[in-house]
C-alpha cells in the first residue's frame, strides 16, 4: 500500500465527510475528497516545479490542514516529505536541509523571515498566492480537477514500490543530535496496522491529536483513522484550558497525549465535562504515574490504552490495552508487541538474555524504518538481521509483558553503580509535593557523575524541602542512588512529543557546577 492509496476508499464513499479540522485556523477543513484532490494536485506540481524524483520537500509549519495535504501529496508524487520542528532555532532548520538535500520548502508565513536567514533556497508560503498557485499548477498538469484523473497522470511518476521512503523524519533530540529517520510507504502501513489492532477506531470515531505533525506522534495517527474513513482534529498547540470545549464543538470521542498534558488537562475547571464524551485516551512518549492514571479514570471515566514506540517505528509496537489497565498489576508494565512484532531483550553483544533479565530492548516488525539517513555509524549500531535496538532498557516477565526500566542514555553512573533514572523519578512522584521530576546525571570530580533531581513542586509558594525528598529516596532506594543535589523549577523543558529534554537539563545544571 502507498500512502496517498489509504485516501481511496472514503474520497470515493463518503468524498464530503470532514477528514480533518483546525480549529485554530478559522475552523479551516478539508473533506475527504478535497484532501484527496488537493494532494493529487500538489503532486503532479511538484514535478511541473522540477523537484527531480525521489526529491526532498520539507515542510517548517504548525499543525494547520495544508500539512495533511503535504503528509500524502508529497510520496504521492515519489518525492519525500521532511517534516522540519517550527520550534527550532532557523540555523537548526538551515542543517536539516543541507543535511536532507532539500529542493523546496513548504511554510508557514510566519516562519519564512526566519528561514531566509539561513536558506536560500525556493520557498511556498500557505496562507497567500503561492500556495493556491502551486496547487493550481497541478491541477493545470493533471488536466482536470478530478482525483482518479490526477492518479492516472501520475502513475509515470509516483512511487513504484511501497519500499520507496514517503517520509524521513528528524528525531526529537531528547538524548543528542536528532538523526533522520527514513520511513517507507511500507513500514508507515504496517505501524497504522499495529496500532489499529490493539488501539481499535470505531465507526464513529473522531480523533483529536495536539502533537505537532512534524513528530511521529502526531503524523501517523491521522492516516491511520483515515484508514477508517474517520475524521481527525488537529490544533497548533496543546491548549488544557480550551480542550473541553473542542470536544463538544467536534464531537472528539478519543485523544493521544503525553502523561504531562493528562496532568495539565485533569487540573482544569471544565474537565469534568468531559466524562462521557471522551471514550478512550492513549497514552504514550513518558513513564506515566499510577497516581495520575487512578486520577484519570476516576475523573474521566474512560479507558486508558498506552504505546510504546518512536520515530524508527513508525509509531507504537507495544501496547498496554484498557483490559489490561483494569488489573492494577500491569500498571507499570509497557504492554505486549502488537501483531506481527518481534521483541527481545539483548545484551550489548546482541545476544538473547533470558526472562526477567534487564538488557536492550530490541524489536523486528515490517514497520522498523529503513535505517538513518546517511549515517552508515548509527546505523551498524542500531540495526542487524532486522532487528532494532530501540535504546531503551527494560525486562519481559514470563506473560511477554514488557516493562521499560530507563532509556539506556539516562543511566547514571556514579562511582561505578548504575543509577536508572526512571527508578529514582518514581520514588520522588510519590511525594505529595512533587508535581513533575526529571533525574540527571551532572558531573562530579571524584564519582564521575552525581545524581540531580531537578523538580517541579505541586505548590511553587510551600516545596518540599530538599531532604524531606533525599530521605523519602533513602527509605526505598539504595544509598547511591540517592540524588546529591535537588534544583527546583517552575515547569521542566519539553520536546514537541510532551518529552522531558533531558540534554537542555543536563546543558542548565552541569555548567553550574
Amino acid at each position: 500500500m502507498l500512502l496517498h492509496d489509504i485516501l481511496a476508499v472514503p474520497a470515493r464513499e463518503h468524498p464530503d465527510r470532514v477528514a480533518v479540522v483546525c480549529p485554530d485556523f478559522a475552523g479551516a477543513s478539508l473533506t475527504f475528497g478535497q484532501l484527496d484532490g488537493d494532494s493529487a494536485a500538489l503532486a503532479a506540481a511538484l514535478g511541473a516545479r522540477g523537484v527531480s524524483p525521489g526529491g526532498r520537500v520539507a515542510i517548517v509549519a504548525h499543525n494547520r490542514v495544508e500539512y495533511v495535504v503535504a503528509l500524502y501529496g508529497v510520496p504521492r508524487s515519489g518525492r519525500v516529505l521532511v517534516p522540519l520542528n517550527p520550534r527550532l532555532h532557523p540555523r537548526e532548520w538551515a542543517q536539516q536541509l543541507a543535511r536532507s538535500g532539500t529542493e523546496l520548502v513548504l511554510a508557514d508565513p510566519d516562519l519564512t523571515s526566519g528561514l531566509a536567514e539561513f536558506w536560500d533556497g525556493p520557498v511556498v508560503a500557505f496562507d497567500g498566492p503561492g500556495w493556491e498557485a502551486l496547487l493550481d499548477e497541478g491541477r493545470a498538469a493533471t488536466s482536470a480537477g478530478a482525483p482518479s484523473d490526477a492518479v492516472d497522470a501520475l502513475d509515470a511518476v509516483g512511487s513504484a514500490s511501497d519500499a520507496d521512503l514517503a517520509w524521513l523524519l528528524f528525531t526529537s533530540g531528547s538524548t543528542g543530535r536528532p538523526k533522520g529517520v527514513r520511513l517507507t510507504h511500507r513500514s508507515l502501513a504496517a505501524g497504522m496496522r499495529t496500532t489499529l489492532a490493539c488501539r481499535p477506531v470505531h465507526d464513529d470515531t473522531v480523533f483529536l491529536t495536539p502533537f505537532p505533525l512534524c513528530h511521529v506522534a502526531g503524523a501517523y495517527q491521522v492516516p491511520m483513522h483515515h484508514m477508517r474513513g474517520r475524521p481527525v482534529v488537529i490544533v497548533r498547540k496543546y491548549d488544557p484550558a480550551a480542550l473541553p470545549k473542542l470536544v463538544e464543538e467536534h464531537g472528539v470521542t478519543s485523544m493521544s497525549l503525553a502523561p504531562t498534558m493528562i496532568d495539565a488537562l485533569l487540573a482544569q475547571d471544565g474537565v469534568a465535562r468531559l466524562r462521557g464524551r471522551v471514550r478512550s485516551i492513549g497514552y504514550g512518549a513518558s513513564a506515566i504515574s499510577p497516581e495520575l492514571l487512578a486520577r484519570t479514570a476516576e475523573v474521566l471515566g474512560c479507558d486508558l490504552g498506552q504505546g510504546f514506540g518512536s520515530t524508527e517505528l513508525c509509531g507504537n509496537a507495544v501496547f498496554l490495552t484498557a483490559d489490561d489497565h483494569r488489573d492494577p498489576a500491569l500498571l507499570a508494565a509497557a504492554g505486549r508487541p502488537g501483531p506481527g512484532v518481534g521483541l527481545r531483550i539483548l545484551d550489548d553483544a546482541w545476544a538473547e538474555l533470558p526472562t526477567g533479565t534487564v538488557g536492550e530492548i530490541c524489536v523486528r516488525a515490517d514497520q522498523v524504518c529503513d535505517g538513518y539517513w546517511e549515517d552508515d555509524d548509527a546505523n551498524a549500531a542500531a540495526f542487524r538481521d532486522g532487528w532494532f535496538r530501540t535504546g531503551d532498557l527494560g525486562r519481559l516477565d514470563a506473560d511477554g509483558y514488557l516493562f521499560v526500566v530507563d532509556r539506556k542514555k539516562d543511566i547514571v553512573i556514579s562511582g561505578g553503580e548504575n543509577v536508572s533514572a526512571r527508578e529514582v523519578e518514581g520514588v520522588l512522584r510519590g511525594h505529595a509535593g512533587v508535581r513533575d521530576v526529571a533525574v540527571i546525571g551532572v558531573p562530579d570530580a571524584r564519582w564521575g557523575e552525581r545524581v540531580c533531581a531537578v523538580v517541579v513542586p505541586t505548590d511553587p509558594q510551600d516545596p518540599p524541602s530538599e531532604e524531606a525528598l533525599t530521605a523519602l529516596c533513602r527509605s526505598r532506594l539504595a544509598g547511591f542512588k540517592v540524588p546529591r543535589v535537588v534544583h527546583f523549577v517552575d515547569e521542566l523543558p519539553a520536546t514537541g512529543t510532551g518529552k522531558v529534554s533531558k540534554p537542555a537539563l543536563r546543558e542548565r545544571f552541569a555548567a553550574g557546577l
